[in-house]
């Protein structure tokens, strides 16, 4: 996988109002962390990140972080990503430096694949959850899982051990947690003559007392 180069600028200003005017201004705040240094804090143009994002690793792209006047690159990947509460811009985002050659641990989306022989027979297809935990090498973890789901029928349960993981990566989730399944569809409406069946009858005073 090749590394996405980033170049950013350092920061001294923090906070929510000085964060607004950056984002005015077409730029994005964001913290480079590393284990055992100092957390740095910096500016990254909204375009840039964009077009890092684009890459064909998306989210799990293993960035070169090179801040302006600096040669030196630091091999990072997205730890966080905060968007806007409605228009879901990135507002802010946190990067973790790592080395190349130790393994990392992170979440990678899961991509169903075919047109399930459950679904064709009238199942409803149920989605426990959409990410696996994984680990491995960072320029062995894949932007997502690609998973075909054709022979999946009605009543079965897909696990994490059902995952076809690349070579070098495991899953930290247990093996037995379900991902998805295929169900048969929910009857919302009892037969209109048990509905009536299962109804008292409501009789009025008047009617009740001619009765008698």
């Amino acid at each position: 996988m090749d590394r996405v180069k980033l170049v950013v600028s350092e920061r001294t200003d923090v906070g929510t109002t000085f964060a607004k005017r950056l984002r005015k201004q077409g730029l994005i705040p964001g913290v480079l962390y590393s284990a055992g240094k100092e957390a740095k804090p910096f500016t990254v143009s909204a375009h840039d990140l964009r077009e890092a994002m684009a890459s064909g690793s998306g989210r799990h792209a293993v960035l070169d972080v090179v801040f302006e006047g600096h040669k030196r690159g630091h091999a990072a990947v997205f730890k966080e990503i905060q968007l806007s509460a409605v228009k879901q811009h990135i507002t802010h985002i946190d990067l973790h430096e790592i080395q190349l050659d130790e393994p990392i641990e992170t979440k990678v989306t899961m991509q169903l694949d075919g047109a399930a022989a459950g679904i064709k027979a009238g199942g409803v297809l149920e989605i426990v959850t959409h990410e696996i935990n994984v680990r491995g090498l960072p320029q062995d973890i894949p932007e997502h899982i690609v998973m075909d789901i054709s022979d999946v029928e009605i009543g079965q349960t897909v696990r994490v051990k059902d995952v076809p993981l690349p070579s070098g990566i495991t899953a930290l989730d247990d093996a037995e947690d379900a991902l998805f399944h295929i169900v048969l569809p929910r009857v919302e409406e009892a037969e209109e003559g048990e509905e009536a069946a299962g109804e008292p009858e409501v009789v009025s005073k008047g009617e009740e007392q001619g009765q008698e």
